[in-house]
């Protein structure tokens, strides 16, 4: 049987990249409240059938959803105020609140739930315990590290005094008691993230549109998942790493990059029989429909950067875990709807771990366009155990990038593509990803609109100003373009929705 066939995505489906906080939102970020739910109503309408997003986890200043405060806490800046209100749980006379005023938004939730200690009945009271008891391998872990974080001037776990960062049972117990209150707001924080999740997990569902999010590969070094699972990360007595993720020097960048994340201690994750990893995947796999898994090269072997060296270049080549890792996973979970991010250098041995596990690839038509006949992300190179796309959150927008070209390379890519005027560009690009034979094709809202530059979501190594684009106010209020649905038909996207 070829890998394509064992594949497990089936049948040829077509979505947008959007992430929720790019929602439109008077507050400056949107989240999980009315306009998400019209949002899946324009995809629906338009024809689309796959929701992608990036991860959804806590955040810490810079806004980067890849570097969360949890593996498996939501972001609470995506609670809806307009839902709190309706369900009486907010004053109808509250303003929208800024996404970067964190006392705000605390005072908020602190106001939620005042009143539904006070006022919750006991249907709802029970769905808090509900959520509480089945949670109860992770919450209250994530509570006391956010408690802890915020008390501490929200510094650092590493920066904590050390009385705070000590995670033996005697210590954990004592700092719970302490911090009681507080940890409770965060509790219900999360309750109420995870309420509104499924409410609209439900709701595109019923709408035939799959949730489609993402599973770094590295987590942040100031994440509850690291203050208390130490043994799992290759870290020092003090807490520092010992070694820190990135990728070695290449034509881009002479010194190469180097991430910062603690690299993990995968002998002890073995040991342990990969129950973190099972739990993380588990986890996600509840909250979405399949999962784009960043950095999937690093499974079969990955950078490693001493902690205390400044750039990536005196890095070494380890082995990943490999195939062990996903057949653990797997054995508990089943079939893993997972795609691979198998972007940049790819050796055969990471196509083939790859194509091993069923995992579709990834496909982009912004670099399709360089070296060699062999490029895997040109058209005629994809194949059907792919997913399309014209360009991620980390690239510019398809009309920035084209912006960008000389006129030598704009006619050299429109030869390529058959085209005779550049005024197509950049729908034709997304006609193409859209007519790949990739499975899945994914489209960036911002091309769908044919915007530019300024509604780029992310420049890798800029530190300020990324993850803050949003949808134009008016965006949804009205359908998708004439020629989208079209598009979908002619290429089979529509007709094969239902397929999986």
């Amino acid at each position: 049987m070829s890998a394509d066939a064992e594949c497990w995505m089936q049948g040829r489906r077509a979505g947008v990249l959007l992430h929720p906080t790019s929602l439109p939102h008077p507050a400056g970020q949107g989240d999980l409240g009315p306009e998400a739910f019209r949002f899946v109503d324009w995809l629906a309408d338009a024809g689309f059938s796959v929701w992608q997003m990036l991860p959804v986890g806590p955040v810490h200043h810079d806004r980067s959803p890849y570097l969360p405060r949890s593996c498996f806490a939501g972001h609470t800046g995506l609670i809806s105020a307009e839902v709190l209100r309706e369900e009486g749980l907010l004053d109808a006379g509250e303003l929208p609140v800024s996404s970067d005023d964190l006392p705000e938004r605390r005072r908020l939730l602190r106001q939620a739930w005042t009143t539904f200690r006070h006022d919750a009945d006991g249907p709802d009271r029970a769905d808090f315990q509900r959520f509480r008891d089945a949670n109860a391998w992770w919450l209250p872990d994530y509570a006391l590290f956010r408690t802890l974080g915020l008390h501490h001037g929200d510094r650092a776990w590493f920066h904590w005094p050390h009385s705070a960062r000590a995670v033996d049972r005697p210590s954990l117990s004592r700092l719970q008691a302490e911090h009681a209150e507080a940890t409770e707001l965060e509790c219900f924080g999360q309750f109420l993230f995870f309420r509104q999740w499924a409410t609209l997990h439900a709701y595109a569902r019923d709408r035939g549109i799959a949730l489609f999010g993402d599973l770094p590969i590295y987590v942040a070094h100031d994440s509850a998942d690291v203050w208390r699972q130490r043994q799992y990360f290759r870290l020092d007595a003090a807490g520092q790493p010992l070694e820190v993720a990135g990728v070695p020097p290449d034509a881009f960048s002479a010194t190469g990059q180097r991430w910062g994340n603690p690299l993990y201690d995968w002998d002890s994750l073995a040991a342990d029989g990969y129950g973190w990893w099972t739990d993380r995947v588990g986890h996600q796999c509840a909250l979405f429909d399949m999962l784009r898994v960043d950095h999937f090269r690093g499974f079969e072997s990955y950078w490693a950067i001493p902690g205390d060296a400044p750039t990536a270049e005196q890095g070494r080549w380890c082995p990943g875990p490999g195939d062990e890792l996903f057949e653990r996973v797997a054995d508990v979970l089943g079939t893993l709807p997972l795609v691979a991010e198998d972007l940049g250098d790819i050796t055969p041995q990471v196509d083939a771990l790859r194509r091993r596990h069923g995992f579709p690839g990834m496909r982009v038509l912004q670099f399709a366009f360089e070296g060699g006949a062999e490029n895997p992300h040109r058209s005629r190179n994809h194949t059907p155990d792919t997913v399309a796309y014209t360009g991620t959150h980390d690239n510019d927008t398809a009309l920035g990038w084209w912006r960008t070209l000389t006129t030598a390379d704009r006619q050299r890519i429109l030869k390529a593509m058959g085209l005779s005027s550049e005024a197509s560009m950049p729908r034709a690009l997304v006609e193409a990803a859209v007519a790949s034979v990739s499975r899945l094709a994914v489209i960036p809202m911002q091309d769908l609109l044919g915007l530019g530059s300024e509604a780029r979501m992310n420049t890798p190594g800029q530190a300020e100003g990324n993850w803050r684009w949003q949808l134009p106010e008016t965006a949804l209020d009205a359908a998708a373009e004439p020629w989208i649905q079209p598009m979908l038909e002619n290429a089979g996207r529509i007709q094969g929705a239902g397929d999986d």
